[in-house]
């Protein structure tokens, strides 16, 4: 019988010996870098020095400089090797929810790299910027008319950066009035982003939680009873983080101006509401948005990020500087705090922000244009919703009431009496070639399981990942009162290329150095 193609059982495979490489089939094993035998061989070659370097008196190195020798192809296949053990949003669905794992058009990379953007200095005259200048200025307007906004910072690196900007301008306009020293708690709802009150906290607000009702949104009861005039202002994510549009947006906002406190959303989830709501008309003073969620620039991973805020007309005298003004002769920073920047609560950072990521984005709204954008939202509900309504059978919804909004959020309900964990079907999902979707958050839901299909996958591509999730979810139901295979989630992942690690003691007691074998004369 031919066999190709055919799934073979995680039991089949952890009995199948091992290979004399540690490889598996295409997928070579691959050591770290140090445990190389290149310690005697350099990749380039380099001149004698002309002195002994005695003119650097105690600096001169008295140790190997702990650095293995590659030649090219070996560095090149090191790496390679590297990628080919990582899931990638080019690979397959990357479902994480909260986190807008989405594809990232090529139009928008090409345009990065045009020279007028890529080898720009910041410290460039700005008569020799001006195009860089006026695209940030057209972002600009388009981040304001989608937003609904009078006004916007673009330096800010991300989402938190972001916030810190936020609180700062709502900050300074409290000491503006003379009431900051009164008002210094911010509230934040329980499913809030763990940013939200981490920025609070690093601004100088004590925070105080808002509870969330049972069908997964803000408590508004809860609300007006802690606005007081001790409040600076309140964060809401909207959609909020149970993947739910909050309902009574507009009372909160009523409540929350009338104590005179602002209103910041956050704004990481605009990817689902882009064209068809605009912040603004909601009262919200202030809102980042990241451009990696909603406008496809790469995501996180240390940088380079950009997380632009609008502010309201009460908050747009305190941005901070710079910003892009045109004065008829062209474009210029306005970079000191004074004249138009006098109330400016400072800056973000040393320069502009990052230009790369402004190139991206203006061009994904460019070539989307509005009616564009508007699918963009509606696509991203769509396919949620998809998900949701296909998997509510096997699995539990979180909030099973209505439709959610850009992303599914299912509970451990449905697992009762497995003997299975979230984390044992995430695990058993990598080994069906899927990265598990966010798991245990939002903590306001046991055992949480947060899906996100984003609106850039295909429905071939969403029916494949929901025939894996059905399958696995049937897998696991079979299991209650020890019948079925509990291996093949609690062992799992079989096919990875390491087996399940001690997440915790991983992340409290990271090896971080390499160290030589005894009788090795190569340091780290």
């Amino acid at each position: 019988m031919n066999t190709v193609g055919r799934p073979t059982t995680p039991n089949a495979v952890a009995s199948k010996p091992a290979t004399l490489t540690g490889g598996r089939g295409l997928l070579q094993n691959e050591p770290l870098i140090f445990e190389g035998d290149g310690w005697g061989k350099t990749g380039v070659d380099l001149p004698k020095p002309a002195t002994n370097g005695s003119d650097l008196g105690d600096l001169v190195r008295k140790d190997p400089i702990g650095l293995p020798g590659l030649s090219e192809p070996e560095a090149m296949r090191h790496y390679v090797r590297l990628s080919q053990k990582n899931h990638a949003i080019d690979l397959a669905i990357y479902p994480l929810g909260s986190c807008t794992m989405k594809h990232n058009p090529r139009l928008n990379e090409k345009m990065a790299r045009l020279p007028g953007f890529s080898d720009i200095h910041p410290l460039q005259p700005q008569s020799t910027v001006q195009g860089a200048l006026q695209l940030m200025d057209s972002l600009a307007h388009w981040l304001k008319t989608l937003t609904g906004m009078p006004a916007v910072a673009l330096s800010p690196k991300a989402g938190a950066h972001g916030e810190l900007c936020g609180l700062m301008a709502i900050r300074a306009a409290h000491e503006a009035k003379g009431e900051h020293e009164q008002r210094r708690k911010v509230l934040v709802p329980t499913s809030a982003h763990g940013t939200n009150p981490a920025t609070a906290a690093f601004v100088g607000y004590s925070v105080v939680e808002v509870a969330q009702t049972d069908d997964g949104r803000v408590d508004v009861a809860d609300l007006a009873a802690k606005l007081g005039p001790d409040v600076a202002a309140i964060m809401v994510t909207n959609p909020n983080t149970c993947g739910l549009f909050e309902r009574d947006i507009l009372e909160i906002s009523r409540l929350t101006h009338e104590a005179g406190a602002y209103f910041y959303c956050d704004g990481a989830n605009f990817n689902a509401i882009v064209g068809r709501v605009r912040p603004g008309d909601l009262g919200v003073d202030a809102m980042h948005i990241n451009l990696h969620k909603t406008f496809s620039t790469p995501h996180g991973g240390g940088g380079p990020g950009a997380g632009p805020v609008v502010l309201s007309e009460a908050l747009a005298p305190f941005a901070p500087a710079p910003w892009v003004v045109s004065d008829g002769d062209g474009f210029k920073l306005v970079e000191r705090e004074e004249d138009e920047a006098e109330q400016a609560f400072g800056r973000l950072c040393a320069f502009q922000g990052q230009m790369g990521m402004y190139v991206r984005a203006l061009s994904y709204m460019m070539s989307h244009g509005s009616d564009g954008l508007r699918q963009v939202a509606e696509d991203a509900v769509l396919n949620a919703n998809y998900i949701k309504a296909r998997l509510s059978d096997l699995m539990s919804p979180a909030f099973p009431d209505g439709p959610c909004m850009h992303e599914a959020l299912f509970d451990d309900e449905w697992l009762k009496g497995t003997d299975i964990t979230t984390l044992d079907f995430a695990k058993a999902m990598i080994d069906e070639g899927f990265h598990p979707m966010t798991m245990y958050f939002p903590l306001v839901v046991h055992g949480a399981m947060l899906i996100e299909p984003t609106e850039t996958e295909s429905k071939a591509e969403l029916d494949r990942f929901i025939t894996a999730m059905r399958a696995l979810a049937t897998a696991a139901l079979e299991t209650k009162d020890g019948a079925g295979d509990a291996d093949r989630f609690k062992g799992a992942p079989f096919h990875a290329p390491m087996r399940r690690l001690d997440e915790t003691r991983a992340a409290r007691q990271p090896v971080l150095r390499w160290t030589a074998p005894a009788g090795s004369n190569a340091a780290a």
